[in-house]
């Protein structure tokens, strides 16, 4: 008798009904939009999943719901983009063609992932520079049309199995669907073995990101219960097993499903005839096929879970009555299923542990057999079938040449991360010299196309590693044209990345060995090099001017018009950068035409360049409305092109946070980063804009220190990481008054960006200013040696800065307003602690804490100091630090003497920080003395005026009448004076009762 499959589901009724209900989900998504509409299926291998699925697609198709599967399949390192949603197009294109046609004809990019557009066809080399280059974008828009579309006639249950084998470009068009919403009912559900997801798997953090979007939901299937295992076996033995029998299932099965059935269909079940490995019980099925049937299945393992029937005719090499009668007995005993053309294995792990058993040799020549049948033709398939199959046959030169294929298939599907790893297995095995010449492949413009991949993808660190590994490995009779080359990319990929090497000495000796005459190449080594130079060396504009015209000519005479467009958005964002005023605006116009030549030519990278430099020099400006506006369509173009980690994509996205965090607009910084949050993306582009979604959780109170800290190991690669996220780091510390973390954290930080950057760059003030504010809301709980340590700190913080705008100012950078705001909140900050401590304020670093100056003075310039930053930040418009200054200057004013100003500020601050959500940026006036009249008295004695108030919260402190006398600007006798009123009207008999008075009366 056949081994067989319970038809019924067993133990799964709850998980079924979680299952259905996103169904229900779905419709009132599309109605309200707010709903969950997807779910993550997960379980270990055998535990059930795709019983479940069967399960609810049998409920789904009985409620009119229409079902369209796609499945994952294990390419190993040859990885097919978008393979599940090609199976789903072809199923459509079959029932549907005439809905297909129809969202093919206004989503062109459709057609690119049609079954029969993918697979190989003998002798057809039309894939060029164009096709690789397509847009990712449009093919993730085109399948939520085509869903769209599909769900007109019927609600649409998209099912998506072993998401664990799915590629990058995969995972990217789920995420894209998770995240944006559907007009009609789309429901999806994704599967994937939970225990293949080993720590580096890369799904296991995509699982984390999607898992955070509100539209998704998960689901985990555990083992089977022992009342369900024992049903389950009864369904598949009806004559009944012995008790002992059953109980061994139960024990071996460990309630996975798939196990329970092999183990029944094994015939036997008694001690000793269960076999304990795993692969053998796998295998015991095979044992009661013919030979033709293992011979079937053995040939099928080699290509994955699944085989046409052509492949698998081709490769098996028997007669074709013998070929059917194997399939037939191997479908009919459960080993294989039938869909369509193709057949599969009834469960992956039957066919991984027949492939396990095959020995060395017999693999490699049945990869052999398989690279025959699709390099003749005989067969039909994907280069990147191609590539795996002649891998493992030990046919290299055939695996580079179809692992080319594969990546620039790739890359026409906008898949640059899959492009990426095909074309850098296929320089792998290129190390060989020989293998080389031999296959006539120009090395240099392979691994120039892998790098343009990787960058592509957003993964530069990565491509600059590739490019500067096979500089290094140039011999020394190279030519000129390939150092060439390979130097243009490397020192594009360093100015895109942190680095102690100089892209402008890389980039001048690049162009040294371009070709005289007109050759691309030196059009490009030309642009490249005016590009960098323009960037690092801004006192050199003029040359790098001069070089951007003669490389635009050179462009125009070889009729390279994505080239041409590019330069002209070069040239056009030095010249803005450069000017001011209405010369600036109208070079801004110029930059404008040159973002529209851009678009009628198709030149992407001119494109989002331009637009990124047009908000780049709004933002200098302080013009947060127009750099907004400019920044957001760059990032819209990345989205379209589904390139949102690229350059000028990522960094647009990046940009608009900090706009977004500075105006106060913080829930549109938390949906810009959670935009991308169902999307996998390299760490780097991640972390740039992972800084201003914390800074908002932080200010609201939430504890974001652990994901602060995972930041850091990305500060060497990326200095804006560093700067940023230490900057939120050191702010978190000051929030809840912590001064010496946020001085570790400086230092941090400045040693790191002082070998990036150089000692002297400007966001080094923002830094030393934050760091002095976090002092100056530690003082009030410091002890009088801990403030004289701390004075010398905030001494050693201000000469950083100044030391930096001195160096700004004598290298004729450019400082705009934000930098201003910053210097003068350095000043004012320093001012504050200083005045806290009790110390002379503008007292340079050494200065005793004791200073008998003038107090009146040192007032003054205390009042002039928050004057002129208070100024500077309401000029800038910083929402944020406005509420940090009015909050701090409250404080002042309420300390000396002036409690109607400080009653203003305080009451804006607060306004501000409950706009924001954020209490804890004005804590410290919620602690603060009592002002009002109503506060002054107390059940055990007379009214305490407002100056005995100031001077009672500071006797709480622990504060010393000469402290307080200097931070009142009075006198320690007249300090005395009022001590002893304070102590006559509360009837305390010392300070220290005074304070438990005090606070006992919520007088503090």
């Amino acid at each position: 008798m056949a081994a067989h499959s319970s038809l019924t589901m067993v133990g799964r009724d709850t998980e079924l009904a979680e299952a259905i209900a996103v169904l229900d989900d779905a419709v009132s998504a599309a109605e309200t939009g707010s709903s969950r509409r997807a779910v993550l299926l997960s379980g270990d291998a055998g535990v059930g999943k795709t019983r479940l699925l069967r399960a609810l697609r049998d409920h789904a198709l009985g409620t009119g719901w229409q079902v369209l599967a796609g499945h994952c399949l294990d390419f190993g390192d040859s990885a097919l983009p978008y393979l599940p949603f090609s199976e789903v197009l072809g199923r459509l294109d079959a029932s549907h063609p005439e809905l297909v046609e129809a969202v093919a004809a206004v989503h062109p990019a459709l057609r690119r992932l049609q079954p029969g557009r993918r697979t190989r066809v003998v002798g057809d080399d039309s894939s060029d520079e164009h096709s690789r280059g397509a847009d990712r974008g449009d093919t993730l828009v085109a399948v939520h049309a085509l869903l769209e579309a599909a769900a007109t006639e019927a609600p649409v249950l998209l099912v998506v199995e072993d998401l664990h084998w799915a590629d990058q470009s995969t995972r990217d068009m789920l995420g894209f669907l998770f995240t944006r919403a559907f007009e009609r009912p789309v429901a999806i559900v994704a599967s994937y073995r939970s225990d293949d997801l080993h720590r580096r798997h890369p799904l296991r953090r995509q699982v984390a990101e999607w898992s955070r979007l509100p539209q998704v939901g998960r689901l985990g299937l555990g083992p089977l219960r022992e009342e369900a295992v024992r049903a389950l076996v009864g369904e598949l033995a009806p004559a009944g097993l012995d008790e002992r029998s059953v109980a061994r299932i139960v024990e071996r099965a460990e309630g996975n499903a798939f196990f329970v059935e092999e183990l029944v269909a094994s015939g036997s079940c008694a001690d000793g005839d269960v076999p304990g490995d795993l692969a053998d019980l796998l295998l015991v099925r095979l044992d009661r096929l013919s030979e033709e049937a293992r011979h079937v299945v053995r040939v099928a393992s080699v290509a994955g879970r699944r085989v046409t029937h052509d492949l698998l005719a081709a490769t098996a090499d028997v007669p074709v009555d013998r070929l059917d009668a194997g399939i037939r007995q191997a479908v009919e005993m459960n080993v294989l299923e039938v869909g369509g053309h193709l057949y599969s294995f009834r469960h992956a792990l039957l066919g991984e542990a027949i492939y396990d058993d095959l020995l060395p040799g017999e693999r490699v020549r049945l990869h052999a057999r398989y690279v025959a049948a699709l390099s003749s033709g005989e067969a039909r398939g994907t280069s990147a079938e191609l590539a795996r199959h002649a891998r493992r046959a030990n046919d290299l030169d055939r695996a580079v040449t179809a692992g080319i294929e594969a990546g620039d298939e790739a890359m026409a599907v906008g898949g640059p991360d899959e492009a990426a790893d095909h074309y850098q297995q296929a320089l792998e095995l290129l190390e060989d010299r020989e293998r080389v010449a031999r296959l006539g492949i120009d090395h240099a413009k392979l691994v120039v196309r892998a790098a343009n991949a990787l960058i592509t993808g957003g993964n530069a660190v990565r491509a600059g590693q590739l490019v500067a590994a096979r500089l290094a490995q140039l011999p020394p009779d190279a030519s000129d044209v390939d150092r060439c080359r390979l130097m243009v990319s490397h020192a594009e990929v360093l100015a895109m990345t942190e680095t102690e090497l100089d892209p402008v000495e890389i980039s001048a000796r690049a162009l040294a060995l371009a070709p005289e005459g007109d050759s691309p190449l030196r059009a490009k080594a030309l642009a490249a090099h005016a590009r960098i130079l323009g960037s690092y060396r801004r006192e050199r504009q003029e040359e790098a001017e001069t070089l951007l015209t003669e490389a635009l000519a050179l462009a125009e005479r070889l009729a390279l018009p994505e080239l041409a467009s590019d330069i002209v958005t070069t040239l056009s964002g030095l010249r803005v950068q450069a000017a001011a005023g209405t010369e600036q605006d109208a070079l801004r116009r110029a930059l404008e035409s040159a973002v529209d030549s851009a678009v009628r030519a198709g030149a992407f990278q001119a494109e989002i360049r331009g637009r990124w430099l047009l908000g780049r020099s709004y933002q200098d400006s302080g013009d947060w409305e127009q750099a907004a506006r400019w920044f957001r369509s760059a990032m819209a173009l990345g989205e379209q092109a589904g390139l949102v980690w690229a350059p000028f994509s990522i960094e647009a996205r990046w940009q608009l946070t900090r706009i977004s965090y500075l105006l106060g607009d913080w829930d549109d910084v938390v949906a810009l980063v959670e935009g991308v949050d169902g999307l996998s993306g390299p760490p780097v582009p991640r972390g740039v804009i992972e800084p201003a979604r914390l800074a908002v959780l932080a200010a609201r109170g939430e504890d974001v220190l652990d994901r602060l800290r995972a930041l850091r190991g990305l500060w060497e690669d990326e200095g804006g990481i560093a700067v940023y996220s230490a900057g939120v780091e050191i702010e978190f510390h000051g929030d809840r008054g912590r001064a010496s973390p946020a001085i570790a954290v400086y230092d941090d930080v400045v040693e790191v960006l002082g070998r990036i950057w150089g000692e002297f760059f400007g966001g080094r003030i923002r830094l030393a200013a934050s760091t002095l504010a976090a002092i100056a809301r530690a003082m009030g709980r410091a002890s009088a040696a801990e403030r004289q340590a701390l004075v010398a700190h905030a001494d050693r913080l201000l000469g950083d800065g100044e030391t930096v705008l001195a160096a700004i100012r004598e290298r004729g950078g450019s400082w705009g307003p934000e930098g201003r705001m910053w210097s003068a909140r350095l000043v004012a900050e320093h001012h504050r602690v200083r005045w806290l401590a009790g110390a002379g304020a503008g007292a340079g670093a050494g200065a005793a804490v004791v200073d008998d100056g003038d107090g009146t003075d040192r007032r003054e310039e205390l009042l002039a100091a928050w004057q002129t930053a208070l100024d500077s930040t309401v000029k800038v418009g910083d929402i944020p630090q406005l509420v940090r200054v009015r909050a701090a200057y409250s404080q002042i004013l309420r300390l000396i003497g002036d409690p109607a100003r400080a009653r203003d500020e305080a009451d804006q601050a607060r306004a501000l920080a409950e706009s924001l959500r954020a209490p804890l940026l004005v804590a410290d006036l919620d602690h603060a003395p009592a002002r009002t009249a109503s506060a002054t008295g107390h059940s055990g004695g007379a009214a305490l005026t407002a100056r005995e108030l100031e001077i009672l919260a500071l006797v709480a402190e622990g504060r010393s009448n000469g402290e307080i006398g200097k931070q009142l600007f009075i006198s320690t006798k007249t300090v005395s004076v009022h001590v002893s009123n304070i102590l006559g009207k509360l009837g305390a008999a010392g300070r220290t009762e005074a304070a438990a008075i005090a606070r006992r009366d919520a007088l503090l």
